[in-house]
């Protein structure tokens, strides 16, 4: 028996990390897009992942996936049920994978269960809002193994029905991609759709986060695609090129259409195109040249960008256009395959119509397409009904603005217009502050309430605001967030090509105690930072006794 390969290991054992670390990489990119009040419900939805998935696939998902076929071509036996039997054969066996990829079965077993569990994680950009915690964790569950491991055994176990009819499938444009998306429509139609959709948007609550986790997501996909020849050479040199380029042209061709249509070319579309792109290279990246990489992202960004539409003929609140980049994606690329494979770069391929091999691949590639999809939405279904029939898998439509507090009792940000001003600041110890001094007007005497609105930005620094309202005769301020109805909604883009007309218009609130004589000094200065006379209130106060 072959000794493992050191260097093929090692190659294997990064790349597994690299996946992984696509699932916290994925919550970002998805958590950073939902609403304020809904961040830590979409992070928690996807890191959850690890722990369930992870445990499932160790306890039986492996077995059915890559033990020894069962015969039929559509699972494996459970010879391999907890892995307590590795150092037995069948194969593969505790030492290597087989005699030509020489290394350890576990690092293969490792390198797998990333994909087992970012899988079902991309639903969750589908659902955004929708999910009960308890009723996502079962479903995770039982997809994991009803739904994901068969279909990675039909494609990735050389004893599999597709495998032996030919699909090919590199790194998961079937099994991840097409699997999840199938599984997005079936999930969809059992949570339905979000209050008021289509007519309310929902802006995203931080898109830097997203552009974190979509950098994330890229740097990953090196490992997603680059490890799947479990050896550390020329073809995995030639994945990670390919996944690249891909990427870099689906992001190009999708901010020329966003400009064209929209009138803006957005980071959010930039990201949007390359994942695109990264999913649609997927299947191909072991398979192609370097151009057809390129060719295969540009179909990307041109084909994903307009199935944006895609829900809305289908009708599906599909909340983060999973449908859109990674179903339309993998499918996609699934079957251009079949257009550009190419025997020259990996002998274990097969060339496809554009390098004379005829429409073989691509009828081999369809069937898998057609297998897949209904297969992973026939059983989703099942399981998701099943799910909401037994503990619930839809929230209750109260809580769909307010999962944080409603499933984890926090909230993500603390922040308001106030605490955003800026102050002057330095770094140094703390000190205990001085005791205030005397109010300059006793208990008893009569005194003003100056109550005045602001634009945030001519109010933007707190020490100047504090100090030019005190000059002016102020004896204390108290600064507040404020919402004004406008008779003109603000229009806004979001992302991807949505507009929101907002009818209320932030503003800070300032209320000022003062003395009479002050009143018109007062008034004055919050004239001069862009308070409205028709929006400001003075009141007679009397200050109480301490």
């Amino acid at each position: 028996m072959s000794a493992p390969n050191a260097g093929d290991t090692a190659w294997v054992l990064v790349c597994a990390g690299l996946v992984l670390f696509m699932t916290p990489g994925l919550a970002a990119f998805y958590g950073g897009m939902v609403r304020t009040r809904n961040v830590l419900a979409m992070l928690q939805q996807n890191m959850i992942a690890l722990g369930v998935v992870s445990l499932t696939w160790v306890l039986v998902g492996y077995t059915i996936a890559f033990g020894d076929d069962a015969g039929s071509g559509l699972f494996g036996n459970l010879e391999l049920f907890g892995l307590t039997d590795l150092k037995v054969p069948p194969a593969p066996n505790l030492h290597v994978v087989d005699g030509r990829i020489t290394v350890p079965t576990l690092a293969f077993v490792l390198f797998q269960m990333m994909f087992a569990v970012i899988t079902p994680a991309l639903v969750t950009g589908a659902t955004a809002g929708r999910l009960r915690f308890g009723g996502w964790v079962l479903f995770l569950a039982v997809w994991s193994i009803v739904v994901y491991a068969p279909i990675a055994h039909w494609l990735w176990h050389p004893g599999g029905w597709l495998a032996k009819f030919g699909t090919q499938d590199w790194a998961g444009g079937l099994v991840v991609h097409a699997s999840a998306g199938a599984a997005v429509l079936a999930v969809l139609l059992v949570v339905g759709r979000r209050r008021d959709w289509p007519h309310t948007a929902a802006p995203p609550n931080s898109i830097p986060l997203t552009i974190v986790g979509a950098g994330i997501l890229w740097f990953g996909w090196f490992g997603f695609n680059g490890g799947d020849g479990l050896q550390a050479n020329g073809l995995a040199a030639q994945a990670v090129l390919n996944t690249h380029l891909a990427a870099a042209a689906a992001m190009l061709v999708w901010l020329a259409l966003e400009r064209v249509t929209d009138g803006h070319s957005t980071v959010v579309g930039a990201v949007s195109g390359a994942v695109a792109g990264l999913a649609t290279v997927t299947p191909t990246a072991g398979y192609v040249n370097a151009a057809s990489a390129v060719a295969i992202g540009a179909l990307a960004g041109l084909v994903c960008h307009f199935a944006l539409k895609l829900k809305y003929l289908l009708r599906l609140d599909d909340a983060l256009d999973v449908l859109a980049v990674h179903f339309v994606g993998g499918m996609l690329g699934t079957l251009l395959l079949g257009l550009f494979g190419n025997r020259g770069v990996n002998p274990l391929g097969a060339d496809g119509l554009f390098l004379g091999g005829g429409g073989g691949l691509l009828w081999r590639q369809l069937v898998g397409v057609v297998s897949v999809v209904a297969f992973s939405f026939v059983l989703t279904w099942l399981i998701a009904a099943g799910v909401q029939a037994l503990i619930g898998l839809r929230v209750p439509p109260a809580d769909q603005e307010r999962l944080d507090q409603a499933q984890q009792g926090a909230d993500a940000y603390h922040l308001g217009g106030v605490t955003s001003l800026t102050a002057p600041g330095a770094p140094r110890r703390r000190t205990t502050a001085a005791p205030a001094g005397e109010p300059s007007v006793p208990p008893g005497q009569r005194v003003r309430v100056v109550t005045a609105l602001l634009e945030p930005d001519p109010a933007a620094n707190s020490a100047d605001l504090r100090d030019a309202l005190l000059r002016a005769g102020a004896i204390s301020v108290i600064v507040s967030d404020a919402a004004v109805a406008t008779t003109t909604p603000q229009a806004s883009l979001l992302p991807r090509g949505y507009w929101q007309d907002q009818p209320l218009s932030a503003r800070l609130r300032v209320t000022v105690l003062v003395g009479a004589e002050g009143v018109g000094a007062v008034l004055d200065e919050l004239d001069r930072m862009g308070a409205r006379r028709s929006d400001t209130f003075v009141q007679e106060a009397e200050r109480v006794q301490p």
